[in-house]
């Protein structure tokens, strides 16, 4: 195994055997006795990929593909049924919650144990306690049994341990979705810094902070490896799959389309839907009615769709996301409130609405647009024709340009004295 890869994985499988009652599960634990067909759960199949030293991986997937299982062969608390793994540094892990706390000891007994069973020395705890009890923020709680601990508590403990130890490969399982704003705030923090010289693994249903995080990305389905690249690509790609995998095949082979036209702006990169209606094209155009290939101040922009539909759609909805490089969106529309008369399109009938808005002055960089045509209601509705990326313009601002976009200026002024 090269020292520039931290994991490698070949070919890794795991599979469970499913007995039809205890009895016959002792019987097989005690003499490896088979009586009857036993079923299989294959939890992973032939999964291979490597890590390279400092590189970011997040892995994505629904419920029960397959994330935890994997990770937990990665860090060695579970043994594969077949293919090989390799694990090259020091490796700590945030998992399932709870996992590695004694509930009945008390917060600080806990973090000991925990950094002891990362290889940690009394000594290089008692060096590093201040920092992990500074980074929880629990408080007097440190001292009172995990056992009556929030879950939000018992993370901001856990994951202060993780970032205290020196590992060379951080594992994170979703567990920051338990903590407040502010926690996972410092946590991102602490992750983008880490990044910067360590390996980390990643998991998360929330798309946005894997591709604001982690440079490539992996998809897995019913533990099997769908997708495995760059994690803005296999981001969409996990997206529209909650709704491709709806379609009929007739439905599948129509959506099989040509490239959006877009006046020469970038291509589409990706696009899905359930079929009943088709996005034709898309503009935008800056405030003289010209399209909107660099954005060099803030003015009045309109964003043109057309469509069409190829059944009757009740209660249509066009809509818009303004995205930065990392997929990240920055605001969105749609036609639910702009349009509220707007309810039916008929079979075959094709519309064109137009949005138009203040764009602010952004940061300097590209961005794109998605745009999509679905049905229903704010709450609940369906997604007919969704295109990643439809449109693209980059943004030019100054140096003096600090965030994001650049405020409208409306006042500043000072009021003296406390009541003012």
């Amino acid at each position: 195994m090269s020292s520039e890869i931290a994991i490698s994985l070949h070919s890794v499988s795991k599979t469970y055997r499913m007995f039809r009652s205890s009895a016959q599960r002792l019987m097989h634990l005690m003499f490896g006795v088979r009586r009857g067909q036993q079923a299989e759960f294959h939890a992973l199949g032939d999964v291979s990929f490597e890590v390279r030293r400092g590189e970011t991986l997040g892995i994505i997937g629904r419920n029960g593909a397959g994330k935890s299982t994997l990770l937990q062969i990665i860090c060695g608390t579970l043994t594969p049924t077949s293919g090989q793994v390799k694990v090259n540094g020091r490796i700590a892990a945030l998992l399932e919650l709870g996992a590695g706390f004694s509930p009945e000891f008390t917060g600080r007994e806990n973090v000991y144990m925990s950094a002891a069973i990362h290889g940690l020395s009394r000594a290089e705890i008692d060096a590093r306690l201040d920092a992990i009890l500074a980074f929880a923020e629990i408080g007097d709680f440190i001292d009172q049994p995990v056992k009556t601990y929030s879950s939000g508590m018992f993370v901001r403990l856990a994951f202060a341990v993780i970032a205290h130890l020196d590992a060379d490969i951080l594992v994170i399982d979703e567990a920051l979705a338990v903590g407040d704003v502010y926690f996972t705030q410092k946590c991102m923090r602490f992750l983008r810094k880490f990044a910067e010289s360590g390996t980390l693994l990643f998991v998360s249903h929330d798309t946005h902070s894997v591709v604001n995080l982690c440079q490539r990305a992996l998809w897995l389905d019913k533990g099997r490896t769908m997708m495995f690249g760059e994690a803005r690509k296999v981001s969409d790609a996990y997206l529209g799959s909650f709704y491709e995998n709806r379609l009929a095949p007739a439905e599948a082979a129509e959506q099989e389309t040509q490239p959006l036209p877009a006046d020469g702006q970038e291509e589409v990169r990706n696009e899905f839907g359930l079929g009943g209606g088709r996005i034709d094209r898309c503009e935008l155009l800056d405030e003289n009615g010209a399209p909107l290939r660099v954005l060099d101040r803030a003015q009045r922009v309109t964003l043109r769709i057309c469509c069409t539909a190829k059944v009757a759609i009740d209660a249509p909805i066009l809509g818009f996301f303004v995205k930065d490089r990392l997929s990240q969106a920055l605001c969105g529309e749609n036609s639910i409130e702009w349009l509220p008369e707007w309810r039916h399109i008929a079979a075959g009938e094709t519309c064109q609405v137009a949005f138009e808005f203040w764009l602010p002055h952004l940061a300097t960089g590209p961005y794109t647009i998605s745009v999509a045509l679905g049905a229903g209601t704010q709450q609940q509705h369906v997604q007919h024709h969704w295109i990643h990326d439809a449109l693209a313009f980059k943004a030019q601002a100054d140096a003096s340009l600090t965030g994001l976009f650049e405020l409208e200026r409306f006042a500043c002024r000072l009021e003296q004295g406390a009541d003012a």
